[in-house]
């Protein structure tokens, strides 16, 4: 593996593990017990919905940077999985688990 390899290879799993931490913090929060009073667990049935939608978008990110991680392993990092053209480096910077050059992506 090439030094850029290692180097993006540990930029995802650090971005891996950070997902996963948050995906545990929501889970801990989603367990947590409802207030007795009816006011305020309307407000905290409406907070469940926002923490069970960041749920599902960081369980769709951790996915998706397994999937970076794998395309990483078997040298097909970088090249989009429409067009076969070149993924921009600047994209892979913005977005590492960037499937699809910008053009397709629009």
């Amino acid at each position: 593996m090439s030094n850029s390899n290692a180097a993006l290879e540990q930029v995802l799993k650090g971005r891996l593990a950070e997902l996963e931490h948050r995906l545990s913090r929501i889970k801990r929060d989603q367990t947590q017990e409802h207030s007795s009073d009816s006011a305020e667990q309307a407000q905290e049935r409406e907070n469940d919905e926002v923490v069970d939608a960041i749920g599902e978008e960081t369980r769709v990110a951790i996915a998706a940077t397994r999937a970076a991680l794998g395309r990483l392993d078997e040298g097909s990092y970088g090249i989009c999985e429409n067009c076969g053209a070149t993924i921009s480096e600047g994209r892979l910077e913005a977005m590492p688990e960037a499937t699809h050059c910008i053009k397709c992506a629009a």
